[in-house]
């Protein structure tokens, strides 16, 4: 089997195209599947010419006949915005099953190592703050969320009953807020969210109070945890990987527009059913085992990702009224609680 061949599912996707890049500038040959209902071509346009890139259209819910050997194979095929994974629920969860059978059938074929890409959302509207790994959740499994939520819980537990009954190779990990360059502009997190609309001079759209804390882990760190946790021959997981600084979503909103420098007001919606009122991982088992430790502050990821979004916005047409960095800010918000 070669050892330096990686199959990616979602790899024409924002964090799939980022890894494939990484992975390419490692010396792998990859070869990417996506159906681009949520990646797209233009992320891994750059990669196309490589010798050792393939880009194939393929629907991860119908059964995979890919050519291989892989050595490492990673599911990252999924809908990870409430704006895409509601518009066809019943597909978010199809894919989240069936495609990670299908993911683990490929795995098991070529004794392929795989990387299950999980989410925080299994810890749902958590009761317990940060969350750690062993902390099974509180999630409402009928809700407007629960095809991604419940779809992600179901693929842990696929993933994981794989590995009991066939040897699978499993490296499961859950992924908190994650945001930079490649993002969607119709995405609907809140990171390209409060971009895109300071970028355009519309409204910046809080929903509640803005009380709600994320914590934000640019994509080069989170990647780089991707292939560390890859690496380990220990654990299979689950792992946290994501940023342990704290903010609120208010707190983003007043940095976005400090960096923009834009003149947006901040206008406050009610708030999403389930939507959860506090997020922020436990990385000290990352930490442990991998020496996991995000590099990118929140304000040079920022800067970088409304960089990258304004050029989106330019050559899309769709109006950029803001210049990126026309005024700096004198002072950011305070990371608060770092686990």
């Amino acid at each position: 089997m070669s050892a330096r061949r990686a199959l990616v599912l979602g790899g024409a996707g924002f964090l799939g195209s980022h890894l494939c890049e990484r992975l390419l500038s490692e010396g792998w040959e990859v070869t990417a599947l996506d159906d681009f209902s949520t990646g797209s071509p233009t992320n891994v346009a750059c990669l196309r010419a490589l010798p050792g890139f393939k880009l194939e259209r393929r629907d991860v819910t119908s059964p995979l006949q890919v050519k291989g050997p892989f050595s490492w194979v990673f599911n990252l095929a999924s809908p990870a915005s409430p704006v895409h994974y509601q518009a066809d629920p019943v597909k978010t969860t199809l894919t989240n099953v069936l495609g990670t059978l299908h993911a683990l059938e490929l795995a098991v074929k070529y004794r392929a190592r795989l990387l299950q890409a999980s989410t925080s959302e299994v810890y749902g509207d958590p009761e317990v703050h940060p969350q750690p790994e062993a902390y099974w959740g509180h999630v409402n499994p009928i809700g407007l969320r629960s095809c991604y939520d419940e779809g992600k819980r179901c693929a842990e537990s696929l993933a994981m009953d794989f590995v009991r009954t066939q040897g699978v190779d499993l490296r499961l990990v859950r992924i908190f807020n994650t945001y930079g360059p490649r993002m969607a502009v119709d995405d609907g997190r809140v990171v390209s969210n409060f971009i895109v609309q300071a970028l355009r001079g519309d409204d910046l759209t809080v929903y509640g109070e803005g009380s709600q804390t994320r914590s934000f882990c640019y994509v080069d760190d989170l990647i780089e945890g991707f292939l560390r946790f890859m690496r380990q021959e220990r654990e299979l997981g689950p792992i946290n990987l994501g940023n342990p600084l704290e903010f609120t979503v208010l707190e983003l909103a007043r940095l976005v527009s400090e960096i923009t420098g834009s003149r947006s007001r901040i206008v406050r919606l009610p708030l999403p059913a389930d939507d959860p009122k506090l997020r922020r991982p436990d990385v000290s088992k990352a930490r442990a085992l991998l020496g996991f430790e995000p590099r990118v502050s929140l304000r040079e990821g920022l800067t970088r990702t409304i960089e990258a979004l304004a050029t989106t916005l330019a050559r899309d047409g769709s109006g950029v009224h803001v210049i990126p960095g026309g005024r700096r800010p004198e002072h950011a918000p305070v990371a608060r609680g770092a686990s």
